[in-house]
């Protein structure tokens, strides 16, 4: 049986190290797991030693080109073929109102939740389309991103929500623009990692018990589920749920 290539982005920590650690498991996968300094990613690392051959961390900065060419080039002498990309690498590092918001933490946010994973699929997608009839372009986005449901989160986020917002519509816009590929954001959960710790401190006291907290090992479980069994007809261009359920836009 061909193994199924994944390639994910921001894999060193919380999701994206635990989506990395639920593919490895699967018998027929291989993942490459990209993160800004893969040697001093000592739990990648470590899951790299623990299934060697499976798992192989590669260096990967976000909207810099040049590391996603190289990324794309050792898949390529690696594996000779990519099934499946996810964009997870984000930020969320500013809490305050708009009118409290700098430009440079707004344009900080865009760099990496928006243009990162732009790059990503502009490098990526000549070796997915020519590696499969079935490519998959996942995003990780955000119920922050939802434009009915994340106004409404008692915190100050709004500039990730802002770059949440987009990031969701260039997902479903590359649906749109290219015929065959499985794309769609998906919001992973509350999960518990440190952007979500920081996340729900900034809430009023009172409203922190209505947090629904997840594990990033419940959250990589459904999140992989959602992207094994996913089709275009099905969920291509939707706002999906670690769950598999579907979000407001």
């Amino acid at each position: 049986m061909t193994s199924t290539v994944y390639f994910i982005s921001g894999a060193n920590r919380g999701i994206g190290l635990a989506v990395t650690a639920v593919l490895a498991a699967r018998p027929q996968a291989i993942i490459f797991a990209g993160a800004r300094n893969p040697s001093a990613a000592t739990e990648l690392q470590a899951l790299a030693r623990s299934f060697p051959g499976k798992v192989y961390p590669i260096r990967l900065i976000s909207c810099d080109r040049e590391t996603h060419t190289a990324a794309v080039e050792e898949i390529k002498k690696v594996a000779g073929r990519l099934d499946v990309v996810i964009a997870n690498a984000g930020i969320c590092d500013a809490y305050a109102t708009i009118l409290d918001t700098t430009p440079d933490e707004l344009r900080t946010h865009f760099d990496i939740n928006v243009v990162g994973p732009q790059v990503l699929f502009q490098t990526t997608y000549p070796l997915l389309k020519a590696s499969t009839p079935t490519p998959k372009f996942i995003v990780i986005s955000s119920i922050a991103g939802s434009i009915t449901l994340g106004p409404g989160i008692p915190v100050q986020n709004g500039t990730y929500a802002i770059s949440k917002v987009a990031v969701s519509y260039l997902a479903r816009k590359l649906h749109f623009e290219n015929e065959g590929l499985i794309c769609f954001p998906i919001h992973p959960g509350v999960v518990a990692t440190d952007m979500t710790s920081n996340f729900v401190a900034k809430m009023d006291e009172s409203l922190r018990g209505l947090a629904v907290v997840i594990t990033t090992e419940e959250s990589a479980a459904g999140l992989v589920k959602v992207i094994e069994e996913s089709t275009r007809e099905k969920d291509g261009g939707e706002f999906l749920v670690y769950d598999g359920s579907k979000l407001a836009w």
